[in-house]
């Protein structure tokens, strides 16, 4: 579901998300996905008339290569992020985009990441 702001709570995750306060640590608390990536693997697919939102990432994301913020903090709108690990695609991703997406999605998934202070992103 797509939404016009997010509030980000350290530590915990994203205020009315299923993963909020999940466990201590939790190296999800926020993902990140290119539209780049999703407008790639929709055309290689021949899919048309998605969002991005169907990848179930909380922030699409323009022109960032994700993959280079594991293990590095970020900032985006004031909001300090950790970068943990990248979002392994699943076979969800073959049923939200089309059959072959996990495949097609294996090294650019999007970023996990751990949420360093409180704050709201905006689109």
């Amino acid at each position: 579901m797509e939404q016009a702001e997010l509030f980000c709570v350290a530590g915990r995750g994203i205020r009315g998300v299923r993963s909020f306060d999940y466990k201590d640590n939790y190296k999800g608390q926020i993902s990140f996905f290119s539209s780049e990536v999703f407008e790639e693997v929709c055309s290689q697919l021949g899919v048309q008339g998605k969002s991005p939102g169907v990848t179930r990432r909380n922030v699409i994301t323009a022109a960032v290569d994700l993959n280079s913020l594991v293990g590095e903090e970020f900032e985006i709108q004031g909001v300090r992020f950790a970068g943990t690990a990248e979002c392994s695609p699943c076979h969800w991703m073959d049923l939200a985009i089309a059959p072959g997406a996990e495949e097609l999605l294996r090294g650019r998934g999007g970023l996990r990441a751990r949420i360093l202070c409180d704050g709201i992103l905006r689109v």
